[in-house]
């Protein structure tokens, strides 16, 4: 990505925190990052490249354009990117061998619950906050949670059973009074999940409950003369005052959603889906859409919404939308929030759509502002064809035979509306005997399009064929075979009146003679003529050469073939020193090919082999 793209789309970036992500040109995503500034940090790859590690100016390079998304806050960006890059795993990001996550708070789902914390989450039942940025920050609230909540650290299986028939004994942790006693029966179930259920309150940042149930137990020591348990208990309810984890990128929730927003001009609708797993949003995506009549923002949103879910194959049966829609998967929840987390997430979906909007409006301006005259060509030629892209990459095919002899095909490649010369290719015709440029169209197209793909090799956006309706129909043909129909464009054009037809439409298609894109199919059309001509020529002269030397009794096909290939003509064959051509051919046949009178020397002039 140059320096000059970068700056066609740099007003369109927001100042606001946010993860971008660097494509290449075929969309694959090669490179992750954060930023507080989503602007300031991208405009960082653009600036002075003096100081960047020769890495970081290669991925730029290769980069063909960027995509961004918008949060709430640096923690939320750092949160997506680790996301992000676990899943795609860029090129270009630096490679985690460990592996390791974020970590977790997890809630047993179990007979008195413990609570510990954990890098993987499995899906038991068990209740699990976070992930956390700050392992410090973790563990300082376990500690508090332990001191003010005794819990039990064990992994004892705590059902009724064991512990009537007094199967386990107290450990260590009920002695120093970090736990109560649950193993052998002394503390009830009841009272254990009630402090369970203040610890949930705690990672949730519900502090007004905690709070009251402290006061509570504060006021009970404080009656009891017990000031130093009070004490205790009002030094850790000040820690809780600084815990914040709440994150609109990492919610509470327990379960998946799938968020949508949609935001619409004149002629384009956008849909931004947010796919929430486990309170994390993985994946952040917008769709365009073309409006072709008068569908209003509740269709639009719905057509999309089915075919999102499909793609990215989401299952969660709970949908967050702007407003509720029909839709044609039956049993989906759709919520509309109007407060609390789902609408912080809702919010941040159309922050997100109206941004990319904004920016896609921008870039038509831009574009219109900059197009330059190939650019401008192309997109007059996709619009006169009807195409849903622009044909940077376009081919066309031509025969040349006379009477038959000598059948040729000549395929020239136009790049960016210039011709590509090094791709172009000519063809000997193998399987056609006579003048049928039907068979001949048929067996180029097909050789041409096989190879290409047995290579791997990008198929053209567009394919003229030099030639009219029974050209282009024999060319239709092979690429039917080859199954590749819908991947590409094809027409053909007619000579006399310059007709343009299209496969298995009998009406042609008329475009303006001044028209730019015209001249353009004209250009390549002609240049595919002169190179089938060319080639013919050559062929014709060679096989005339080949036919003239070996009429010469003792001088094979092989032989004439490696002369041609030496000399280049029968006429500086004849001009050559004869020792030359005996060290080619040796004194045998060059003796028999100098005593033809063909190659006679004129009167005066000898030359001894």
């Amino acid at each position: 990505m140059t320096y000059e793209e970068y700056k066609a789309v740099a007003d369109n970036i927001p100042k606001e925190p946010g993860v971008y992500r660097f494509l290449n040109g075929e969309g694959t995503v090669i490179y992750v990052g954060k930023a507080k500034s989503l602007r300031n940090r991208l405009a960082s790859y653009f600036g002075e490249q003096k100081n960047q590690y020769f890495k970081t100016r290669t991925m730029v390079r290769q980069a063909h354009r960027f995509e961004f998304t918008i949060v709430e806050s640096e923690q939320d960006a750092l949160l997506l990117e680790n996301t992000l890059i676990k899943q795609i795993q860029p090129r270009y990001n630096v490679n985690l061998k460990d592996d390791k996550s974020y970590t977790f708070i997890c809630i047993k789902n179990e007979k008195f619950p413990r609570v510990f914390l954990t890098r993987r989450v499995i899906r038991d039942g068990s209740t699990y906050f976070g992930p956390y940025t700050s392992k410090a920050k973790v563990s300082e609230i376990l500690e508090i949670v332990k001191k003010i909540f005794p819990l039990r650290t064990c992994p004892l299986l705590l059902t009724p059973q064991p512990i009537a028939a007094k199967k386990y004994k107290v450990c260590l942790e009920y002695h120093i009074k970090n736990c109560l006693g649950p193993c052998e029966g002394l503390e009830s179930e009841e009272s254990y999940n009630a402090r369970i259920d203040q610890v949930r309150n705690i990672l949730k940042g519900h502090f007004r409950d905690v709070i009251q149930h402290l006061k509570r137990q504060m006021e009970t020591h404080a009656m009891e003369m017990e000031f130093e348990k009070a004490q205790q208990i009002k030094e850790k309810l000040t820690l809780f005052e600084d815990y914040q984890a709440k994150s609109t990128v990492v919610s509470q929730m327990d379960r998946d959603l799938d968020v949508f927003s949609i935001a619409t001009d004149e002629t384009h609708a956008y849909v931004n889906y947010l796919k929430v797993v486990q309170g994390a949003i993985i994946n952040s995506y917008t769709q365009e859409l073309l409006k072709n009549l008068n569908e209003d923002e509740h269709e639009l949103l719905a057509f999309t919404i089915d075919r999102l879910r499909e793609k990215f194959n989401s299952l969660t049966d709970e949908l967050v939308v702007p407003f509720k829609v029909e839709l044609v998967e039956q049993g989906l929840t759709q919520t509309v929030p109007q407060r609390g987390e789902k609408k912080e997430l809702l919010d941040l979906s159309l922050k997100n759509v109206k941004y990319f909007l904004l920016q896609k409006q921008k870039e038509k301006m831009n574009y219109t502002q900059k197009q330059t005259p190939a650019e401008r060509i192309l997109r007059t030629l996709q619009q006169d064809l009807r195409m849903n892209g622009l044909p940077m990459h376009i081919e066309c095919f031509d025969n040349s035979n006379i009477q038959g002899t000598n059948p040729v095909a000549s395929c020239v490649v136009f790049r960016n509306a210039k011709p590509a010369k090094r791709d172009y290719r000519h063809f000997h015709v193998k399987t056609v005997e006579g003048p049928d440029d039907f068979a001949s169209m048929r067996e180029i197209v097909e050789r041409r399009y096989k190879r290409m793909m047995e290579e791997n090799q990008p198929l053209p956006d567009l394919v003229v064929i030099d030639g009219g309706k029974g050209q282009l129909s024999a060319a239709m043909e092979s690429i039917d075979a080859l199954g590749i129909r819908d991947r590409m464009t094809v027409v053909g054009i007619a000579k006399k009146l310059e007709e343009i037809y299209f496969p298995e439409d009998s009406i042609p298609l008329y475009i303006d003679k001044k028209s730019e894109s015209l001249r353009l199919i004209q250009q390549i059309r002609n240049e595919a003529h002169r190179f089938a001509i060319t080639f013919h020529r050559n062929t014709r002269s060679k096989g005339f050469a080949s036919t003239e030397l070996t009429g010469i009794k003792g001088v094979g096909e092989k032989t004439a073939e490696k002369l041609l290939k030496h000399f280049g003509s029968v006429k500086k064959l004849k001009e050559a020193p004869q020792d030359e051509v005996v060290k080619l051919v040796g004194q045998s046949a060059a003796a028999k090919l100098f005593a033809s009178p063909a190659f006679a020397k004129p009167t005066g002039e000898t030359d001894s082999i």
